[in-house]
């Protein structure tokens, strides 16, 4: 391993000890800078593999994708509440600090999608979709206008909050629905869903993202497109890693890897028509 990276693992190391010193995770001014930090840590493009680490820097990583997963979710929670506030929350939607990053990685997953798809789908389940489900909004808004968008959570608080950003809007409420549900526990109702998105930190581990996988190719109809958040190189010590061998019943169809500011990865992959 050559000193340019060996340099960004102890620099991601020394962040991950002060995340995990902190009382809490909540935004804050020190919260926000130490995220900062490790986020244009992780955008370097040095070369890392992730499975060639030493076994306390994997263990490392995967306390580090978890403490990132809990911000994630507090920082939503904050301008979810913050946004709803509003009379029309979809007006102020564009103060989330990530904003623009999710307007370029919704870009870059309609266009994978529409090489992909003959004709636009009608129905769409986003899995893990939280309290601010930019992904779906934007998409809905900005590129797939006809399409119904199923929003599954299994935090009714986080739904509640998500409902509050669209339901003044006449048009987009009439596309956007939201499920309180364990996707494990959801079976057939899958099958009427074209294209399946699946948020990164839906399976936190390679185990739980597995089990998620498996479960999904289970019960979704065949020939449904099922799209995922993964990492590469060193933005997998920001979140889980999806292996091309773990998508049993599946055929991967297309792959993304960012070199800009966008921070994951995206497969798309389409179940096996023999089922």
């Amino acid at each position: 391993m050559g000193c340019q990276e060996e340099l960004l693992i102890e620099k991601v190391c020394e962040i991950y000890d002060k995340l995990s010193r902190l009382e809490n995770l909540n935004p804050s001014k020190q919260v926000n800078s130490l995220l900062t930090q490790l986020v244009q840590t992780c955008m370097s493009q040095c070369h890392i593999e992730i499975t060639k680490l030493n076994e306390r820097v994997q263990a490392i990583r995967c306390k580090l994708i978890k403490l990132c997963g809990k911000a994630e979710g507090l920082l939503e929670i904050h301008f979810a509440t913050l946004i709803g506030s509003h009379d029309k929350p979809l007006n102020h939607i564009k103060i989330f600090p990530y904003y623009s990053n999710y307007l370029k990685l919704s870009q870059v997953e309609f266009s994978m999608l529409n090489k992909i798809c003959s004709r636009v789908p009608k129905h769409i389940a986003f899995v893990g979709s939280g309290p601010l489900p930019l992904t779906s909004i934007i998409l809905a808004t900005n590129h797939l206008r006809t399409t119904c968008f199923h929003n599954f959570d299994i935090d009714p608080s986080a739904n509640a909050k998500a409902i509050q950003l669209v339901s003044s809007d006449s048009e987009l409420s009439k596309r956007m629905f939201f499920h309180t549900a364990d996707i494990m526990n959801v079976s057939s109702s899958l099958k009427q869903y074209e294209v399946v998105f699946l948020a990164a930190l839906v399976g936190m581990d390679r185990e739980e993202k597995v089990r998620v996988i498996k479960h999904l190719a289970d019960h979704i109809a065949p020939g449904t497109l099922l799209l995922m958040r993964s990492a590469n190189g060193a933005r997998a010590f920001l979140y889980p890693v999806i292996d091309p061998c773990d998508l049993q019943g599946f055929e991967v169809l297309s792959v993304f890897h960012p070199l800009d500011d966008v921070i994951n990865s995206v497969i798309i992959a389409r179940k096996h028509s023999q089922g």
